[in-house]
């Protein structure tokens, strides 16, 4: 019978060879080790999966709740447990999953920030002034072309390599969450800015990525979220944002000049349309700000 340190390794395993995203191999392991951890004691042998029920699963739950750990981290803490204990089933070495009888807190209902166009697009052309001294200006300003233009996700953005351009139609293959594959057009402003900062970029390396760092490696998306902060501390002065929030101005953006939510679930590559109808939420509340502040009678 396996511990449950042997049972996560075995589980980890299969996400790699199932050529699971490295993000999501490296979440996993994260959190299952830390409910290892929590149900290790000194000098007693490890515990095996087959010895968790329902009482000790919502025992570390409990504990989870006391170190004030937020509802969606625990969420996806059980999620974790859930694809372990599923997997051990279809290994034979568990019976059941208890962690699928778990209540999951609910989640607080909120609406993601999102900077208006104005605010966008002035932040966008501060970049594209280079007036800051960095090393790579032509690099981020395409950074920042391809996360408002495009709606990329970070993960996206800096899994691009060079072969997924395509310079004939101007369209990106990206690849999103699950290792699901989309075409995405990149906008004539993007597309000038990725091609200046190619030409200079591809005198000078064989790298397949196509965002590199000062060593020539691929750029990671802990140093496109500080490029990103830098920026909008320095020009909007603005240190909240960060590369998720020019994917939600380009889906809100979108929305509010007329377009199809069906296309922008497509262009997002959101599995759900529930997913991207967040949206309208947000524009029917940005509509009602302007409302309120403009009209007479408001």
């Amino acid at each position: 019978m396996l511990d449950l340190r042997a049972a996560i390794d075995r589980f980890l395993d299969e996400l790699h060879r199932k050529n699971s995203s490295p993000h999501t191999i490296k979440g996993y392991g994260s959190d299952l080790e830390d409910f290892r951890q929590y149900f290790t004691l000194p000098d007693l042998p490890a515990p095996t999966p087959g010895q968790f029920d329902l009482l000790s699963l919502r025992e570390w739950l409990a504990s989870l709740h006391e170190r004030g750990v937020q509802p969606g981290t625990i969420r996806r803490k059980v999620a974790a447990l859930r694809m372990l204990f599923r997997f051990l089933i279809r290994e034979g070495e568990m019976e059941s999953n208890p962690a699928r009888l778990l209540r999951l807190p609910k989640l607080p209902h909120r609406l993601p920030s999102v900077p208006d166009a104005e605010k966008t697009n002035a932040l966008l052309d501060g970049v594209a002034l280079g007036n800051l001294e960095r090393p790579f200006p032509k690099r981020d300003r395409a950074i920042f072309e391809l996360l408002y233009g495009c709606g990329l996700r970070v993960s996206e953005l800096v899994g691009l390599d060079v072969q997924h351009v395509d310079a004939s139609d101007h369209w990106i293959l990206a690849r999103g969450k699950g290792r699901k594959e989309r075409q995405v057009p990149v906008t004539r402003k993007a597309w000038s800015a990725l091609e200046n900062y190619l030409r200079d970029r591809g005198a000078k390396t064989s790298q397949e990525a196509v965002f590199l760092n000062h060593r020539g490696a691929r750029l990671t998306d802990r140093a496109v979220r500080q490029i990103v902060k830098f920026y909008a501390t320095r020009l909007a002065n603005d240190p909240s944002l960060h590369p998720h929030s020019f994917r939600h101005a380009y889906a809100t953006h979108l929305l509010a000049d007329g377009a199809d939510l069906r296309a922008i679930q497509e262009l997002l590559g959101h599995a759900r349309l529930s997913t991207t109808q967040r949206y309208t939420q947000v524009s029917l509340t940005s509509l009602m700000a302007v409302y309120d502040k403009a009209h007479p009678k408001a």
